[in-house]
């Protein structure tokens, strides 16, 4: 990401947005997205996004200029070629498909011994990226088009080195300063992916049986008499794959220095980067560090009200009694969690705890059960099980007795668990306060932490984050509006909490009121939206226009999220763009499935689209949401309306002033 000083300068908010956001008392609008999602540029795009482009530069640039202060990524790890899941990748090591391979172009202006990738080579990669409109990302060919490319930039630095040329030599000694200070993860996860490579990318458990493949699937996680020799056969592997362990770094240290000038950047012009502190975790930190995690058991969701089934997801339950040490201090899982955050807290101004259940009280299921659905239907919380018949493995792990479960529940309730003692309270709060003890370390606070919980809040949970002073999600599209103490209404919101009509999980908005329109449900919404936006004489007349037209009830959700007590808002990509394409359908496999991109045509079609309602019109819903606060507070901020309507256009201002 190359930016002049005079486009940093050129940055700025605007006003009229930030003001209103003061007076509605909205401390952070967010926009989230994902790495892949971000556009490309014509004639340089592989077929994948990346938050280090040009064009990802001149996206944020318009989301800065709009009024968002923050910027909410997805998991920024390395996955499988077959898998796009950001939810799957590695905990440490950055994805190479984030590469800005334009960046690093000879001839570019730079020096020829500076530059390590062919104009040709990015030329050939893509005009072979199959054919696409630039609004989904094709994984799987820029998974291969970026190792091509790595292949040759590693070449070029490799014979660099090799005659001296001062820009590769430079490099050289950066890469070993990297490698030296990223010691901790760097050499285990390149050692996984070359043997994983070597393999044809099959899961380590699916290695071929010969003696040393199944060594190799155990040289981080073994029982104390392999230790020396599990060493050895690490000592072998790496030294005969060292080009290969050497190209992987060197790959890591061009990305990171890629995030490291992004992140300045983004600092220049006052917009936050949070990162997502994934719960999943990848085979390669499976296979790395799988001492951590307990050997018959895995994490999942339980049934709840957006996924009756439950959903198995098969990722690790960190052991815990590796917690602490036999002396009180910090055992190997909380310096893993410690090394882990700090990394974060270095590279992102804050980070998004996802399904921090996982940290606290996590929903664990039998890995032996052929049947991942029944399993994870019959798992139980870690925790919070002192006497289950069919888990007593979990009576170990109790905290509570059977005199504080409200055994009348689910096992899953949010009320299982009715009370907790300040002692019983510290060891369910051991994970989250070792996180932020390292968020607080590097000078961020509870605000710039968000803690994912949509439709579960068990009771252990809802006091651990209290302790800290950490809100949750409120999704208001998910709102029962029969129920008047609905979590997901925006009046039960708290001001600690993030509120969004979706995110990635949930249809895009404008897809969901002509959903609710086919659906006969247009008029219950507008009559719940009036209440929040129009309790007086006009609100029959108010609540027709909303029912009659899909777009003034999309922003009409979008108000309510500014008049609700959530001092956080967010907003995902595609409902503030007016796309209907769906990101995600959790718990299924679809080759949709985390492919949707910001249209290459974003900026040219948004403000005629925002002008006639397809579009989020920023304006038009502040204005909604200053209305929204009483005759009082609308007459004192009358020229900040009119402002807000005269920048909105003409369809806002003839249905709202």
């Amino acid at each position: 990401m190359n930016n002049t000083t005079e486009q940093d300068a050129s940055i700025q908010p605007n006003t009229a947005v930030c003001e209103a956001l003061r007076l509605l008392e909205k401390d952070r609008l967010a926009l989230a997205i994902h790495d892949s999602s971000f556009p490309g540029t014509y004639g340089q795009d592989i077929g994948r996004g990346s938050p280090y482009t040009e064009a990802a530069a001149a996206f944020l640039a318009f989301a800065r200029h709009l009024g968002f202060d923050t910027l909410q990524l997805g998991p920024q790890g390395e996955s499988g070629v077959d898998n796009p899941s950001p939810y799957d990748g590695t905990l440490f090591s950055k994805s190479f498909l984030n590469l800005d391979l334009p960046s690093l172009l000879m001839g570019n202006g730079r020096e020829r011994a500076g530059a390590w990738l062919s104009t040709a080579t990015l030329q050939r990669l893509v005009e072979e990226c199959p054919a696409s409109d630039g609004r989904h990302s094709n994984h799987a060919y820029a998974y291969q088009a970026v190792h091509h490319a790595l292949d040759e930039i590693y070449l070029n630095f490799v014979t660099g080195c090799a005659s001296g040329e001062a820009a590769a030599l430079l490099l050289q000694e950066e890469l070993k300063i990297f490698s030296a200070h990223q010691q901790q993860w760097l050499q285990a996860d390149a050692l996984y992916h070359t043997l994983a490579a070597e393999h044809g990318w099959l899961h380590q458990d699916d290695w071929p049986q010969s003696n040393e493949a199944c060594a190799d699937r155990m040289l981080y996680h073994h029982d104390a008499k392999h230790a020396s020799r599990c060493a050895a056969r690490r000592g072998v592997l790496l030294t005969h794959y060292r080009h290969r362990i050497e190209r992987y770094s060197l790959g890591q240290l061009l990305l990171h220095q890629q995030h490291a000038r992004f992140h300045s950047t983004m600092k220049q012009w006052g917009l936050r980067i949070y990162g997502d502190l994934q719960v999943g975790i990848s085979p390669c930190d499976l296979w790395s560090r799988g001492a951590l995690y307990l050997q018959h058991y895995r994490m999942g969701a339980p049934p709840s009200r957006t996924n009756p089934e439950g959903q198995p997801w098969g990722y690790g339950v960190l052991d815990p009694e590796q917690y602490q040490g036999p002396d009180g201090a910090a055992g190997p899982v909380l310096r893993f969690l410690a090394t882990r955050v700090r990394k974060m807290m270095e590279e992102f101004d804050g980070l998004r705890i996802d399904h921090p259940h996982g940290l606290v009280c996590p929903w664990v299921y039998r890995s032996t059960d052929p049947d991942p659905y029944h399993a994870v239907q019959q798992g139980a919380r870690l925790f919070s099980s002192p006497h289950l018949a069919d888990h007593p493995e979990l009576t170990r792990y109790a905290i509570v007795n059977g005199e504080q479960l409200n055994e009348s529940l689910p096992r899953y309730a949010d009320g299982w668990v009715g009370s907790l003692d300040s002692k019983q309270l510290d060891r369910y709060a051991v994970l989250i306060d070792q996180l932020m003890q390292e968020v607080r370390l590097h000078g961020a606070t509870s605000d710039d932490v968000l803690c994912e919980v949509l439709s579960t809040l068990p009771f252990p949970l809802a006091q651990v984050i209290a302790r800290h002073g950490l809100g949750r999600f409120r999704v208001t599209q998910k709102a029962d509006l029969s129920n008047p103490a609905d979590v997901y209404r925006s009046e039960n919101a708290h001001p600690e909490d993030w509120i969004m009509v979706g995110n990635h999980d949930t249809p895009p908005l404008w897809r969901l009121a002509k959903q609710w329109a086919r659906e006969g449900r247009t008029k219950a919404e507008a009559e719940y939206l009036t209440q929040r936006l129009r309790p007086d004489e006009e609100s029959a007349a108010f609540a027709a226009l909303l029912a009659d037209d899909w777009r003034k009830l999309v922003h009409a959700k979008m108000a309510d999220l500014f008049v609700s007590p959530a001092r956080q808002v967010m907003i995902f990509f595609p409902d503030l763009l007016g796309m209907e394409a769906i990101y995600n359908r959790p718990g299924i496999i679809d080759p949709a499935n985390w492919t949707l991109r910001v249209p290459p045509d974003y900026a040219a079609r948004y403000p005629g689209a925002a002008a006639k309602g397809e579009a989020l019109n920023l304006h038009c819903v502040l204005a909604l949401a200053m209305r929204a606060r009483g005759k009082s507070f609308a007459q004192r901020h009358a020229a900040l309306i009119q402002q807000l309507l005269n920048e909105a256009g003409e369809w806002a201002r003839d249905w709202i002033a």
